[in-house]
């Protein structure tokens, strides 16, 4: 199955664990060597009510994501993680 990023970065990532939206993805990992995607890259939480910028970004390796589906990116990851 053959994706492009412009349709994942318009699908929403979503926690399986918790059900949590985790938002859209902005950039990808990706291994220059072998080509392989590594991680996506999701917006870290906002700071103050969303004034003063974001958090860190989250960055979920590949093997978290668990499905990709038609609107949304399923992905397993612990608080620890995020």
């Amino acid at each position: 199955m053959l994706i492009r990023t412009s349709e994942l970065k318009v699908k929403d990532v979503v926690n399986a664990l918790d059900g949590r939206r985790l938002g859209p993805v902005t950039d990808l990992e990706i291994d220059i060597d072998t080509g392989q995607v590594k991680a996506v890259m999701v917006p870290g939480p906002p700071r103050f009510l969303g004034i003063i910028g974001r958090g860190n970004d989250y960055v979920i390796p590949w093997e978290r994501i668990k499905r990709i589906g038609l609107d949304v990116i399923l992905v397993e990851v612990s608080d620890a993680i995020l």
